[in-house]
């Protein structure tokens, strides 16, 4: 007996992992499956240096081109390993500075500047 609810997806041991992945022209935003078994700070580490996989599985992916465009989504993507320049977990990203928030900087700050030199 079956008792996994959707037949079509298999019951495996693993979790999902929201990540960062930066390849020379994008950057792609999704999930990658672990095993739920590996030691927490390995689980991508394990998954990039397998061997047996020369691509990795990534899912609900958004790809954005570092020069600019909107992003494109995909239910799959498969990304081959050898293309990959970084991997992290998304729940590290701090702040990503973009040219429209330096612009909204330099605003900020000349805007402040004025304020300053009125009040003396």
């Amino acid at each position: 007996m079956n008792n996994n609810p959707n037949p079509s997806k298999k019951s495996t041991d693993t979790i999902p992992i929201e990540v960062m992945i930066t390849t020379v022209d994008h950057e792609i935003k999704g999930y990658v499956h672990v095993s739920k078994y590996t030691n927490t700070n390995r689980e991508l580490t394990d998954l990039l240096n397998d061997k047996e996989k020369r691509f990795i599985a990534v899912v609900d992916a958004e790809i954005t081109k570092k020069l600019g465009g909107p992003p494109k989504k995909y239910d799959f993507l498969k990304v081959h390993i050898d293309y990959i320049l970084m991997v992290h977990p998304a729940s590290q990203i701090i702040y990503k500075e973009s040219t429209r928030a330096q612009e909204d900087i330099t605003r900020f700050r000349e805007l402040r500047d004025k304020l300053s030199r009125t009040r003396l």
